[in-house]
């Protein structure tokens, strides 16, 4: 069986200095992918898959105050088989 290749990974974080929220790229440096109003516009129905691309990818969403709240693999056939969730 083929190894599928890694998934681009991104973090959904809030900007205070913009007061939104911003889809960046992991790895430092970068600019954001996209930016929405609030982070439930971000989450809603098909809008992160959307900023991720046709490629896919892996989304950690962050908690305004800090942490992560969940992560989310797009397409969803495409989230590793290990991982729990």
């Amino acid at each position: 069986m083929a190894k599928k290749p890694n998934l681009p990974k991104f973090t959904l974080s809030h900007d205070p200095k913009k007061g939104d929220w911003a889809l960046k790229p992991d790895g430092g440096g970068g600019r954001a992918k996209a930016r929405f109003g609030t982070k439930a516009d971000a989450t809603k129905g098909g809008v992160l898959s959307d900023a991720v691309g046709a490629k896919g990818g892996s989304v950690r969403i962050e908690k305004k105050a800090g942490g992560y709240q969940e992560e989310r693999t797009f397409p969803r056939d495409r989230d590793p088989k290990q991982s729990p969730g």
